[in-house]
């Protein structure tokens, strides 16, 4: 469920809609996605803004098949 408490952001990547709760992280839809820092760095050469949680686990996947 969508609030309008927080802002609404699109994946980067896939486009989809979610609430941002940058504000408070622990309670972000990105947070439940725990990547190393390898895994960071190898998202942030791709992309610049955020991303949905599905994504996030989709590029940690593609990093680890990569090695």
């Amino acid at each position: 469920m969508i609030s309008a408490k927080h802002e609404i952001l699109h994946c980067e990547r896939c486009q989809s809609g979610f609430e941002c709760k940058a504000n408070s992280y622990t309670k972000c839809q990105c947070s439940t996605v725990q990547l190393s820092i390898n895994e960071v760095q190898y998202v942030s050469e791709l992309y610049d803004g955020c991303l949905c949680a599905n994504c996030l686990l989709a590029l940690q996947q593609e990093y680890q098949e990569s090695l």
